[in-house]
């Protein structure tokens, strides 16, 4: 039987977060998207202000998936939610239960810290949304996701909007 062990990453553990990063944009059709380093993951995710947290999975001792995450704050439930950026699972790891684990310690961290929800983005031709779906996670098809770029934030902070009459 497999002994799967979840914990929280540390600065000494960016090197295997930035070669799942990797393997995950590899995964979703995107494999020269990321440009992060692993300076910057010491810098966001270690330094004096995080922007995001992670865990990481091991699998009879070697790693094996890992899930990255940060708060959000839902003006409608009046308190912060969990937004899980990524979840990777190795393939070798795939189907034994490393992802319900992973997502299970989410979920725990969330209920923890009092924050009421998690959302996550999952692309359309994923099969990982059937996983989701018996976890009762639901696809909220009426939300459409907009983002932008920092190119698209340049173009728009440079606008100069004229005063409305």
């Amino acid at each position: 039987m497999s002994s799967i062990r979840i914990r929280f990453a540390t600065a000494d553990d960016v090197g295997l977060l930035l070669q799942f990063i990797r393997e995950l944009a590899a995964y979703e059709r995107a494999p020269d998207a990321v440009i992060a380093t692993e300076a910057d993951l010491v810098r966001h995710g270690f330094g004096p202000e995080r922007h995001f947290e992670a865990i990481l999975a091991f699998l009879d001792g070697e790693p094996a998936g890992a899930a990255l995450f940060h708060s959000r704050f839902s003006t409608w439930l009046g308190r912060p939610g969990l937004y899980l950026e990524d979840l990777y699972v190795t393939e070798a790891a795939r189907g034994i239960g490393v992802g319900r684990r992973l997502m299970a310690r989410l979920a725990a961290i969330a209920i923890e810290r009092g924050w009421g929800r998690i959302d996550f983005h999952v692309l359309d031709w994923n099969p990982a949304r059937e996983f989701y779906r018996r976890l009762g996670m639901q696809h909220l098809r009426e939300w459409l996701r907009y983002g932008g770029d920092e190119n698209a934030l340049r173009r728009l902070a440079a606008e100069d909007f004229p005063e409305p009459d």
